[in-house]
């Protein structure tokens, strides 16, 4: 067993009041299970316990790595390429698909993978869900998927859309996310694909995985060395965060009591704050002072970063589903570290 905040939070998702009994002698396939939300994913369904779990990745050295000897236990690894259709022996019932390329310097350095990644590997997991005739299937899509606003003031909710340019090559990704949201509609409508859309905010919390390097990582890394936080941009896009725990709640929500070709914004509208402000909480109230934030602004976009970002999401679509965020960044950050610590990170 699993010590610490991150076991908490599981045992905290397994006690929640959900139609788990649904899940319940069933099968539940998750692909991109090497990966953050992936891997937090199956490990709350352990933590239900009597679920049938199939975790599909690419590489089973790492996952042999991440996971524990009684997670492996209680899962069944299958290695493949979702670019590739997918053979799964048994009968699968649910689907959630999170595989996905979601680093930034990839997305520059391999556009095309990214993509093809993306719409094949989507189309692949549908085509499978379809075959299967699943009770239900959730597609992990993102909030970067609504481009870019010029007004931070309004609220997004899901039926508002904001400006891509699609000849800038880091566009592969948002431009990817809405395409496969649109495939999946487009599944649902001719084949009956029972599919929901999660648009994640950025997501971190207790049970980062090691060799994380996204933003929440590098703070929270800079925190437990006692070196200073770097900031490579300006730091005015303005975020949107959930923890891991509220996140995979939300999905489970969504899975479960979602409406098919809907989709439902998973952020904590408390969360909601600028890099800047964020780094600036981070050094002065989970650090103590002890570090400061410091400017590095290269001439060109060499750590493929987004375009700067001023939006907010709105949850209220989700929350009436009954999902309620609880942990905000201050908590989120504190036990995260201490999940990092515990595991050496």
């Amino acid at each position: 067993m699993r010590k610490g905040p991150l076991e908490d939070d599981l045992q905290y998702i397994a006690k929640y009041p959900l139609q788990y009994e649904q899940l319940k002698e069933t099968t539940v396939l998750v692909t991109g299970a090497t990966g953050l939300i992936g891997a937090s994913i199956v490990r709350a369904l352990i933590a239900v316990e009597g679920i049938h779990i199939i975790a599909l990745v690419r590489n089973i050295e790492k996952a042999n790595k991440l996971y524990s000897r009684h997670e492996l236990d209680n899962i069944e690894l299958i290695v493949g390429d979702i670019t590739f259709p997918i053979n799964v022996n048994k009968k699968v019932d649910w689907i959630f698909h999170c595989a996905a390329v979601t680093t930034s310097k990839l997305m520059i350095e391999k556009p095309v993978e990214t993509l093809s990644t993306a719409i094949e590997g989507t189309k692949n997991i549908l085509e499978l869900a379809r075959k299967n005739e699943c009770k239900s299937m959730v597609y992990i899509s993102s909030m970067e998927m609504y481009g870019t606003f010029n007004n931070s003031d309004t609220e997004i909710t899901e039926d508002k859309i904001g400006y891509i340019n699609p000849l800038k090559v880091r566009s592969n990704y948002p431009e990817s996310k809405r395409l496969c949201e649109n495939m999946c509609v487009a599944y649902m409508r001719e084949y009956g694909v029972k599919v929901k859309i999660a648009r994640l905010a950025q997501t971190f919390g207790a049970g980062i995985l090691p060799g994380e390097n996204r933003v929440f990582a590098q703070f929270a890394k800079s925190v437990i060395s006692g070196r200073d936080i770097v900031l490579h941009t300006r730091g005015l896009s303005e975020g949107n965060y959930c923890y891991t725990r509220d996140c995979v709640l939300g999905l489970f929500i969504i899975l479960l009591c979602g409406e098919n070709g809907e989709a439902y914004n998973v952020a904590n509208p408390k969360s909601h704050t600028t890099i800047a402000e964020m780094a600036h909480m981070v050094a002065d109230k989970i650090s103590n002072g002890k570090i400061k934030v410091i400017y590095d602004i290269p001439k060109d976009n060499v750590f493929g970063y987004a375009e700067d970002t001023k939006m907010k999401l709105n949850s209220d679509k989700l929350q009436a589903l009954g999902w309620t965020p609880e942990i905000g960044l201050e908590d989120a950050y504190k036990r995260m570290i201490e999940q990092m610590k515990i595991e050496g990170i």
